[in-house]
């Protein structure tokens, strides 16, 4: 009988609450803050994060995981007779944290090579990032409770995050722009001009779907977006930073257009925060 343990990073952002149910092993990237370590999505709460973020002299950075945490991990899971390993992982394009569990994995059979049959390690490379892979991962976990293979499970979380869209607007670019993670956005222009950048990311690259002029278009632009593009009967999240006002005039836009409540509304981690600034907003949909 199949036994499925499910891993993802925290940069997933899968709410507490779901990951508890769902026996979920998120590996939180280590964030540095002045003089203190941090773990990503255990050592604080968002908006506590949103505060220190906003409070620190300079950015703070965060690190990959290293192929030890998930050797680690393999260990682990095997030793407790775990019949299959998948692992979500951050967008290989712009943290080597993917090569890492790669490499993990193949030390793995290396040094264990009576464990190839029985236990096996799949590693789905997102592409992207936040819930529109840790979307996948819960569904994914919610298919294994009701007794889905493990291969049928992969091949789902595959099949998500090589359709999901996830757009958002970050309001103020200082962090996008400083972090130079999010390559689109350092090089977007027109601030000065009361023009906001709508992101996504495709095949794993930032990218500018459209600029507009003040707030109140972000919002109407990114549930047209959404509205256009997504599957017909699939659900769509909402995406939230510390920006309540845009946040609740987002939900009551996508309530009127979208005609249904999203399927969960949640706010960003640590290392979404650091990368794209914790004033923003998105969706996330599959088209």
């Amino acid at each position: 009988m199949a036994r499925i343990k499910f891993t993802t990073d925290s940069a997933a952002d899968i709410p507490t609450a779901l990951r508890e149910e769902l026996d979920i092993q998120v590996l939180p990237f280590p964030i540095a803050m002045e003089d203190r370590e941090l773990s990503d999505g255990f050592d604080f709460t968002h908006q506590e994060f949103y505060d220190m973020l906003l409070a620190a002299p300079k950015i703070p950075t965060h690190a990959q995981l290293n192929p030890y945490v998930f050797t680690e991990v393999f260990e682990a899971a095997w030793e407790a007779g775990y019949t299959d390993l998948i692992h979500t992982s951050i967008n290989s394009k712009g943290s080597a944290t993917c090569s890492n569990a790669f490499q993990a994995r193949g030390d793995f059979y290396r040094d264990h090579p009576e464990a190839e049959e029985s236990f096996h390690i799949h590693i789905i490379d997102s592409l992207n990032y936040t819930m529109g892979y840790g979307w996948a991962v819960v569904q994914g976990a919610k298919m294994a409770v009701e007794g889905a293979q493990p291969q049928a499970v992969a091949d789902f979380i595959q099949d998500w995050v090589d359709h999901v869209h996830v757009i958002f607007a970050p309001l103020d670019l200082r962090f996008a722009k400083k972090s130079g993670r999010v390559s689109a956005a350092a090089a977007f222009v027109g601030e000065a001009l009361g023009l906001k950048p709508i992101m996504t990311f495709a095949d794993g690259e930032s990218k500018i779907l459209a600029k507009v002029r003040g707030e109140k278009a972000v919002v109407s632009r990114l549930v047209e977006l959404c509205k256009a593009e997504r599957g017909s009967g699939t659900p769509y999240l909402m995406i939230q930073g510390n920006n309540t006002e845009q946040s609740a005039k987002l939900l009551e836009a996508c309530r009127q257009e979208l005609g249904e409540e999203p399927a969960l509304s949640y706010h960003i981690g640590g290392v979404i925060a650091i990368n794209a600034g914790p004033n923003l907003i998105g969706l996330v949909y599959r088209t």
